[in-house]
């Protein structure tokens, strides 16, 4: 098994979070989340706890919640005293419904509306990322407009290749995100920044891209990083107090994607990164990183139940699930690949090649090609599709008007509905 929180029942099920999958499905129906919240809370402590002995006790992480973002996620995250990373004034409203201390909170975003900004300051969000000179001056007029200073990190692109698919490099020159060191765009908007009276410049962002698997990509960008830490330290007299340095480490969504011990490779990180302070002469400053997929991702699994078995003779075959690209776009979009399994039958020999696809009117809803399921596979059976906890839920939508499943939570001592399924009335609720 790919995740140490699966297992095969006697009665021949898949269980998950110690739990009887197909029993899960029979009780709360399909298409359906699963998320294990004890792998939530385990993965959180590790970052914490690794965070702070690597960079020091300033050190946090923020959940980046766009990975998955409902108000039960916002609560862990308080209850586990990390911090969290918003995208939207959506997301800052799900954190503050659930009660999230917001002061831990950093606002992203390439295209912040005045509207966004203005919500963020007056929901007490703790910092900005700030991507552009334009958005520079919003927030300190806005600051300004409501009589306050607004903290922000400035986003940074260090120029690195994180050698993973395009489209999540976000560290490269050519990116929609943030300023490039290389082409001077970097010193031209700190200087902007620090220009500013409503405004309070504490530090810098960078992310080089999600499903990283190699620290090597973390030690190039530190260099990078660093280095212009410390030139903008004697050129601008200015002292950095934070780098964020994003998020990214890798998570096993298929047996051949490597293993990554976490708190291992912070460690190393964090050699390096007081290696090259020390090199340059400037202080380490309190670093972030933005942890999301690989808090959630091996914490979620999406049930469904066959509806068709489809043979093509010749060509290929075809088992029909009760969801799709409505709940996990992801093969649509990237290709991504995924482990799948038929839950009710999870000791049966896996002969029959297949493509596992969705209920859409879309050629391209597909869940993953090439399956090996059991040749037994018929209607009423019971996939799952593992490591589904990050951009699953929060990707979904109600394309064909399809309603979205619930997320079902197994904690220790309960399970309980963190999200409900919506129904056909959800689906009407704003028209008019």
């Amino acid at each position: 098994m790919i995740c140490d929180n699966l297992g095969v029942a006697e009665n021949g099920h898949l269980t998950f979070a110690g739990r009887d999958t197909v029993e899960l499905a029979r009780k709360y129906g399909t298409p359906l989340y699963l998320m294990d919240e004890e792998k939530i809370r385990e993965k959180c402590r590790i970052y914490l706890t690794a965070m702070k002995e690597s960079f020091g006790e300033n050190a946090l992480p923020l959940y980046a919640s766009k990975a998955a973002s409902f108000k039960q996620v916002y609560r862990i995250a308080k209850e586990e005293n990390i911090g969290i990373d918003v995208v939207s004034a959506g997301e800052i409203c799900t954190a503050v419904a659930a009660g999230f201390p917001m002061d831990r909170a950093y606002f992203h975003g390439n295209n912040k509306t005045d509207a966004d900004i203005e919500y963020a300051i007056k929901n007490d969000v703790g910092c900005f990322v700030a991507d552009n000179l334009e958005e520079i001056d919003a927030v300190d007029r806005i600051s300004a407009e409501l009589g306050t200073c607004s903290k922000i990190l400035i986003r940074i692109t260090p120029g690195i290749d994180p050698h993973t698919y395009d489209e999540v490099a976000t560290g490269k020159v050519d990116s929609k995100f943030g300023s490039a060191i290389e082409t001077g765009a970097a010193e031209e908007i700190t200087k902007y920044a620090l220009s500013k009276k409503n405004i309070d410049l504490y530090g810098f962002h960078c992310h080089v891209g999600s499903q990283v698997f190699d620290s090597d990509v973390y030690f190039k960008t530190s260099d990078v990083m660093l280095k212009f830490i410390a030139k903008m330290e004697k050129e601008e007299g200015f002292k950095t107090r934070e780098l964020n340095l994003g998020g990214g480490y890798g998570v096993r969504y298929v047996e051949s994607d490597p293993i990554i011990d976490i708190a291992e490779n912070i460690a190393l990180v964090g050699k390096i990164l007081k290696e090259k302070c020390d090199e340059l002469g400037i202080e380490v400053p309190a670093i972030r990183m933005e942890p999301g997929r690989s808090i959630v991702a091996d914490a979620g699994l999406t049930l469904y139940t066959v509806g068709s078995v489809k043979q093509i003779p010749e060509y290929r075959n075809y088992v029909s699930i009760d969801g799709g690209m409505t709940d996990n776009p992801r093969f649509a979009l990237y290709k991504s690949d995924y482990t799948v399994l038929l839950a009710n039958k999870i000791n049966a020999e896996s002969d029959f090649k297949c493509s596992v696809v969705g209920r859409c009117c879309e050629c391209g809803d597909i869940i993953q090609e090439n399956v090996k399921l059991p040749s037994s596979v018929k209607r009423g059976d019971i996939i799952a599709v593992l490591t589904t906890g990050a951009y699953n839920y929060s990707m979904a939508s109600n394309y064909n008007r399809v309603p979205r499943p619930p997320i079902v939570m197994l904690a220790k001592e309960r399970e309980y509905i963190a999200v409900r399924r919506e129904s056909l009335e959800d689906i009407i609720l704003n028209d008019l």
